[in-house]
């Protein structure tokens, strides 16, 4: 289906044009906050330095201080990709957030799948698909557009549902993802494409991601027989020989198809999913060049 393969192309453009602030940024590490402080009394007094306790678990986190933008008390994040995809199940520090809960995992995929941002999105794939005439049995015009823009945004809400929140509860695994943000490139990018295979459970154990490979095959296998496309003919006139020729258009809805569905839709996350690891890297580097451009130069007259 065309949202696979459209979208495909363009993450590994956006990838491809990222690398250059991944590699000059993967070094900068956010700053430990995870330490207790201590606090020395003042002089001539005898009392003990007191431990400044550390945020309780489901806590806030100041957005400055944490650089994912983290809603402890949610166990989620208010994070977008590139300032704008919603990516609110990417995490730091695995180890200090609680299980989401059936009713989170729902939640979060909601609040996801019909952010505002996502309505634009697909009306964009959905352009790109009408201009390419991807799946001719939509046709064109401005029924063939509305046609292919429903088709993109339950094609994205199914899989996300049921990749994100269906087969996680039933399965009791977690669908968030936890960045690295430790090691080489090439270690940060193993272990992003690894988390395809292998997620946690809600008690915090590794389990092989049955939520993604099984699920996404699901999604896959739901809308690509429902909704697509069906075998269709159309006729084709040639004033040469004054004769109407009958062309029989393949239907999408075949296992070849399904089977082609699952595996973009399975190397799209694993695209995302590597942006999504060195996305503090790169958006760490965005603000600093912004902020390094907007600063005052030294010494220049008002």
């Amino acid at each position: 289906m065309f949202i696979q393969r459209t979208t495909t192309i363009f993450v590994f453009f956006l990838l491809a044009s990222s690398l250059q602030i991944i590699a000059s940024a993967q070094q900068t590490t956010p700053p430990d906050d995870s330490k207790p402080q201590t606090q020395n009394p003042p002089a001539g007094t005898t009392e003990k330095p007191k431990d400044i306790e550390p945020k309780a678990l489901g806590t806030p986190v100041p957005a400055s201080i944490d650089k994912n933008a983290q809603d402890k008390n949610a166990g989620t994040s208010n994070d977008r990709l590139f300032f704008a995809l919603p990516n609110f199940l990417t995490l730091q520090n695995a180890s200090q957030v609680p299980p989401l809960t059936s009713g989170q995992k729902f939640n979060v995929v909601f609040r996801s799948s019909f952010d505002p941002v996502q309505f634009a999105w697909y009306g964009f794939l959905s352009g790109i698909s009408q201009a390419e005439n991807s799946e001719p049995g939509f046709r064109q015009g401005a029924e063939g557009y509305a046609k292919r823009y429903g088709a993109a945004f339950a094609d994205g809400t199914i899989e996300n549902f049921i990749t994100s929140a269906v087969f996680p509860s039933i399965l009791h695994q977690d669908p968030r993802f936890f960045q690295s943000g430790k090691g080489s490139f090439a270690h940060r990018s193993e272990y992003a494409v690894s988390r395809i295979f292998v997620t946690r459970t809600d008690s915090g154990k590794s389990q092989f991601n049955y939520s993604e490979v099984v699920g996404s095959a699901l999604s896959a296998a739901i809308s690509t027989n429902t909704y697509h496309p069906r075998a269709f003919i159309t006729t084709r006139f040639d004033p040469t020989t004054d004769t109407l020729t009958y062309v029989h258009n393949q239907s999408d809805r075949t296992l070849s198809n399904t089977l082609s569905v699952w595996g973009s839709q399975v190397g799209y996350d694993t695209i995302t999913i590597v942006v999504k690891e060195f996305w503090p890297d790169i958006h760490r580097k965005l603000v600093h060049k912004h902020d390094g451009d907007a600063a005052p130069i030294s010494g220049s007259n008002p």
